[in-house]
């Protein structure tokens, strides 16, 4: 699985972890920046991530600013993008489970590295349920449309 990650520099040490956790269990990782604890804008790497996952480029995202918040908010402005910011196991099961979220978010001044690894396996290990989720999917995808 090809997975691109990116992060502002509140997100910085723990898209570093994470990425280092992920190249450690065999999957490929394309790194969308930021390469330095110097501050920068997160809407630039979420829509470069999320542009990323429309092309095809990339199979997920997974980004990090300060809370998730921001960096989400901008990968969800990319048309066909379902970015879920999480902080526990649970959710980032549902996001995709119940959501086929293909891009995760997280906080790096929010989840500490131990718990985004567990967020991180909940998620890559959940598989989309399809049947009535894929309706509500569909009707959030018409919105976007509309």
């Amino acid at each position: 699985m090809k997975i691109g990650m990116g992060s502002d520099h509140g997100g910085y040490e723990l898209k570093e972890f994470i990425k280092e956790y992920l190249t450690s269990k065999q999957y490929e990782v394309i790194d969308y920046g930021t390469y330095s604890l110097e501050s920068v804008d997160y809407p630039d790497y979420g829509e470069k991530v999320a542009h990323g996952v429309v092309s095809g480029e990339i199979e997920i995202g997974i980004i990090m600013c300060g809370t998730g918040i921001g960096i989400s908010i901008a990968a969800n402005k990319v048309k066909g993008i379902r970015a879920a910011v999480v902080s526990e196991e649970f959710s980032a099961r549902m996001a995709k489970a119940h959501n086929n979220a293909n891009i995760l978010a997280m906080g790096g001044r929010v989840v500490g590295k131990d718990l985004a690894k567990s967020i991180v396996d909940a998620y890559l290990n959940a598989e989309f349920e399809g049947d009535r989720h894929q309706r509500r999917i569909d009707k959030i995808m018409n919105i976007e449309n509309n």
